[in-house]
C-alpha cells in the first residue's frame, strides 16, 4: 500500500505491517517516519533491532540470516536496512522478493533508501514491498506544503502563529526542514506553548538559507529567474568573492557545451552523465539546460564571462555583480538586466 508521509500515523493506530519502504531525498523527514514506526513496533514487543547498511561489498544473503535467526533477547525484531543508493541491484532485488514470499510474523523489515525514479517504482522488487507493506515516497517541501508542516510541527509545540508568521520562517530557512525543525524548537523554549508574534519570529529565528554558489548553480540551471535574483543577491550581501561566482558559472557553461557536442557526435547522454560525475537531482536540471539552451546561448555566456573577468581585475569598466547577474539570466534564456546593488 502506498501513502502519503501524513498518512502514517493513521495507518500505525491501526495495527503493524511486516514492510515499511520510505524512500526520497529529504532527510529530516526520512528519519523521523523512520523513528515512528520503531516507537510503534517497540510498544507491541518488538525489542530487538538489527541494523545494516547496504554498502559496497554487502552480501544479500545476510538479509535472509537475519530473518531466520532467532534473538536470544526478544522473540520479535526489526531489521533496519538503510538502502542509501535507492536501489538494490540485481542480487539485491532478488533477495527482496524472496524475503517478501516468506514474512515472519515475528519481524518488521524497514528499508530507508534514497530517492529512486519513477521506473524504479514500478519494480517487481518494489511491487513484492508494497504489496505485502507500506511504501512512502518524500519529496523535498515547497511553497504551501512547507507552509503546512511549519504550521503542523508549530501546533505540536502549541505554538500559535499568524499566517505572515509562518510564511516569514518559511522565507528564512529556504525548504530547510532541519532548521526549521531546530528554529521553532527555539521559539518553544524561549517563549513556552502560546501565541507568537511576527515581531518575535523576526527577533529570534537566524537566516538559514545556505546560500553558496551551488545552490546558485541549482537555481540557474532550473530557470527560476526570481529565485536567481534572491540567491545571487544573498551570495552578495554575505560577502562571497565575484571570482568563486564566476568560476561556478564558467565551470557549468563548458561543461554544458562539453556535453552537447559530445551528443551532436553520438555519445550516450547516461554515459556522458556517469562520466562527468553528474548525479541524483542535477541530471534534470543539466537535461533541461541542454534542451534550453542552444550553442550560440552558451557562447554568449562565456563572452559575458570574460567581461565580467576583466572587470574583476579592474581591467574594464563596469559592476561585476551586474555582470554575473546578466550571465545568469542568459543561463535562464532571459536578457533583461536587473539591478541587485
Amino acid at each position: 500500500m502506498r501513502i502519503k508521509p501524513e498518512q502514517l500515523t493513521g495507518v500505525l493506530q491501526k495495527g503493524l505491517m511486516p514492510v515499511y519502504f520510505i524512500t526520497g531525498d529529504e532527510p529530516l523527514q526520512l528519519g523521523e517516519l523512520a523513528d515512528e514506526i520503531r516507537k510503534a513496533a517497540r510498544k507491541n514487543g518488538y525489542d530487538n533491532r538489527e541494523i545494516v547498511s547496504v554498502e559496497t561489498g554487502f552480501e544479500w544473503n545476510q538479509l535472509a540470516f537475519m530473518a531466520d535467526s532467532l534473538s536470544i533477547f526478544a522473540d520479535k525484531k526489526i531489521i533496519d536496512l538503510r538502502l542509501p543508493s535507492g536501489t538494490p541491484g540485481v542480487e539485491g532485488s532478488k533477495a527482496l522478493i524472496d524475503y517478501c514470499n516468506r514474512i515472519s510474523e515475528d519481524t518488521i523489515l524497514l528499508i530507508t533508501a534514497g530517492k529512486i525514479d519513477s521506473k524504479a517504482l514500478k519494480s517487481r522488487w518494489v511491487e513484492a514491498l508494497d504489496k505485502q507493506g507500506l511504501v512512502i515516497q518524500v519529496w523535498p517541501l515547497e511553497g504551501q506544503d512547507l507552509i503546512r508542516w511549519i504550521q503542523n510541527r508549530m501546533q505540536r509545540r502549541g505554538l500559535v502563529v499568524q499566517l505572515d508568521g509562518i510564511q516569514l520562517l518559511a522565507a528564512r530557512i529556504e525548504g530547510n526542514l532541519l532548521a526549521a525543525a531546530q528554529e521553532i524548537e527555539k521559539l518553544y523554549v524561549l517563549y513556552g506553548a502560546g501565541s507568537l508574534s511576527v515581531q518575535q519570529i523576526n527577533d529570534v529565528v537566524a537566516d538559514s538559507s545556505r546560500y553558496d554558489v551551488f545552490k546558485l548553480m541549482d537555481t540557474v540551471l532550473s530557470a527560476n529567474v526570481s529565485r536567481i535574483i534572491k540567491v545571487l543577491s544573498g551570495l552578495r550581501s554575505e560577502g562571497t568573492a565575484a571570482p568563486i561566482v564566476l568560476w561556478a558559472l564558467t565551470r557549468d557553461a563548458r561543461l554544458l557545451i562539453k556535453l552537447k557536442l559530445a551528443m551532436a557526435q553520438g555519445q550516450n547522454q547516461d554515459t556522458l552523465f556517469k562520466n562527468n560525475n553528474i548525479w541524483d537531482k542535477r541530471k534534470l536540471l543539466i537535461s533541461q539546460a541542454l534542451k534550453r539552451l542552444s550553442d550560440r546561448d552558451l557562447n554568449h555566456i562565456l563572452v559575458a564571462s570574460a567581461i565580467a573577468d576583466r572587470q574583476i581585475k579592474g581591467q574594464q569598466a563596469g559592476d561585476v555583480w551586474e555582470s554575473l547577474l546578466e550571465i545568469c539570466l542568459k543561463f535562464a534564456s532571459s536578457h533583461s538586466m536587473v539591478n541587485i546593488s
